[in-house]
């Protein structure tokens, strides 16, 4: 396997796994506990901690010998993404019923995966090396707006669109959960180095609108942001939705 190109090894550990050895020991390691552990370490320390070597330590082997297993980073990356997608028992329990019930609930569980294993926003999606969950998470999706008016080539841009506001969302969000470690400045601090210039400009006249902003208009929680947007968008669907039956 290793004279092959890494896509080409992906797809195979993703849709065959490990070949059977033709002779020696049986194998120490099983490919579902190799991805499990780099998940684990990716989400515990990023994606910058994860490497074969730094990998190798946590399942106690030779880098040489996990290089057995999996021939690089690339294809350990492609199998890890495809293990942490995938239908959920709550989805498709919904599929056949209310789209808009399907959709809310596809984003949010998008969204938790974000937010549960952050290194995937490092990852590059935009050619997404597809295994067997990744399949069969598009396939749920496709099920669950089956019945709606629009061509098999807007569902699949739906499923990106709202993919990619659940990506958006949390990338938002995540960055404002590091900031402070970042910056060595709490939240408070931040803004309490900027409050008397913002009060002395709100009542300089310059900026009328935002000096006669509620009091409550930056108290929204990432959660009520979220779902927010996520009813505009699906709103919108909805009206294109009409728009087609008429």
């Amino acid at each position: 396997m290793n004279d092959q190109n890494p896509l080409t090894r992906s797809l195979q550990l993703l849709w065959n796994g490990l070949p059977e050895p033709e002779k020696g020991p049986k194998p120490k390691l099983r490919l579902d506990q190799i991805v499990e552990a780099g998940v684990a370490l990716a989400d515990a320390e990023g994606l910058e901690a994860l490497s074969m070597r730094r990998l190798a330590r946590v399942l106690d082997v030779g880098t040489m010998s996990l290089y057995r297993y999996v021939p690089s980073k690339t294809e350990l990356l492609n199998l890890m993404l495809d293990s942490v997608v995938g239908p959920s028992q709550h989805r498709l329990s919904l599929v056949g019923g209310d789209w808009r019930t399907f959709l809310t609930a596809t984003v949010h569980e998008g969204r938790r995966l974000y937010l549960n294993h952050p290194w995937t926003l490092q990852a590059n999606w935009s050619r997404p090396v597809l295994g067997p969950n990744s399949v069969a998470d598009l396939e749920l999706f496709m099920a669950g707006v089956k019945d709606l008016p629009l061509s098999d080539q807007r569902k699949m841009d739906l499923a990106t669109v709202l993919d990619s506001y659940a990506q958006g969302t949390v990338r938002q969000e995540m960055m404002w959960i590091n900031a402070a470690s970042e910056s060595g400045m709490t939240d408070d601090e931040f803004w309490g180095y900027q409050v008397p210039t913002l009060e002395r400009e709100m009542t300089s006249g310059r900026f009328p609108m935002m000096a006669a902003l509620d009091n409550e208009t930056f108290n929204s929680t990432w959660e009520e942001s979220f779902e927010f947007g996520l009813q505009l968008l699906l709103d919108g669907l909805e009206t294109t939705i009409r728009r087609a039956e008429q």
